[in-house]
């Protein structure tokens, strides 16, 4: 007897979604955007941990892009802290740390650091 539930990623259950606002950084193509919600892909391979969605990110001319977490950098301003809308530096404060319990730390680059993917240099 086989059930459907096997195929679900295991990492969901520790799965912190990137909230609304949040300033990311596609890994590989280096182009800028803001978190613009989720969309519920029906069909692909590539889907965040919930294994169902993908992230819709606004870019600079108001297109909304389709990535999965693992495409993305997280933007951090110059005391280290995620670049969300204008919320406060409190809530920034919360956001980071929950941000940093499930992503690696190659992941979170500075809004001015333009290298792709890797803060190696910096140690």
């Amino acid at each position: 007897m086989t059930t459907a539930n096997t195929t679900r990623p295991a990492a969901a259950e520790h799965w912190v979604r990137i909230p609304n606002g949040t300033r990311v950084r596609h890994r590989s193509e280096s182009y800028e955007g803001i978190i613009d919600g989720l969309t519920e892909i029906v069909s692909g391979s590539e889907r965040n941990p919930d294994g169902k969605t993908q992230y819709r990110v606004k870019v600079e001319d108001g297109t909304r892009l389709l990535v999965s977490e693992q495409h993305l950098n997280i933007l951090l301003d110059t005391n280290q802290l995620v670049l969300v809308g204008r919320e406060s530096e409190l809530y920034r404060r919360s956001l980071t740390d929950r941000l940093r319990a499930v992503l690696p730390e190659d992941r979170f680059v500075t809004a001015t650091d333009k290298t792709p993917a890797s803060r190696s240099k910096s140690r």
